[in-house]
């Protein structure tokens, strides 16, 4: 495994596609991997960058769709979200003084959708946001890199796995997708496909 502080700052795309590449290498031959473009190439396709660079980038997310498309593959819809200054906040009369310059963050025109697709996972866990792990600073027994999509290197997850699981093929890695009222931790041998489903929102809507 590959520490985080190898792998620079957290929140850098680069870092992230840098994480994804190497459960497929080996943290020996990362590279080894970049010198050989064709090689290059072809997971440059599979984990699409710019699409990596654009999920990561935004300020929040709404998970709009999870499913198993077949046994064992798992695929997560994501939108993008933002503080909609011209939104109103609906809530009970009560709150009404607590959250009078309050904005709602929402989708809107010109929010991406993303698909985030595993062909093969080992386990997954979802979370309800105010009970889970998703602070910046995190745990300090853990090593991440990203900001909504993030790679783990050292989890309290893989901590999980490792005691209660076995028989596995490969080493496992961690990733987090970070969503309002939503937590996806999933683990898997290889990277997910990344890709964008659409320029502007026309999913339906949902506020925070």
């Amino acid at each position: 495994m590959v520490s985080v502080a190898s792998l620079g700052a957290v929140g850098s795309w680069r870092n992230i596609l840098i994480a994804l590449i190497i459960p497929l290498c080996g943290s020996k031959r990362v590279k080894a991997c970049f010198r050989q473009r064709s090689r290059y190439a072809k997971l440059s396709a599979m984990i699409n960058v710019a699409a990596v660079e654009q999920l990561d980038s935004g300020q929040y997310l709404y998970l709009r769709e999870l499913s198993e498309p077949h046994d064992n593959s798992l695929k997560l819809v994501v939108e993008e979200a933002v503080v909609n200054r011209s939104g109103f906040v609906r809530t009970d009369p009560e709150l009404d003084a607590i959250l009078t310059n309050a904005s709602p963050i929402e989708s809107v025109k010109g929010c991406k959708a993303f698909e985030i697709y595993w062909k093969h996972y080992v386990a997954y866990l979802v979370t309800e946001e105010l009970v889970g792990s998703n602070a910046e600073t995190g745990y300090d027994d853990e090593c991440y890199t990203g900001k909504l999509l993030r790679v783990y290197s050292k989890s309290h997850f893989l901590d999980h796995l490792a005691r209660d699981t076995g028989g596995h093929i490969e080493p496992l890695r961690h990733y987090k997708v970070v969503c309002l009222n939503h937590l996806i931790d999933v683990a898997a041998y290889t990277p997910p496909e990344v890709r964008v489903l659409a320029g502007d929102s026309k999913m339906s809507s949902r506020t925070q």
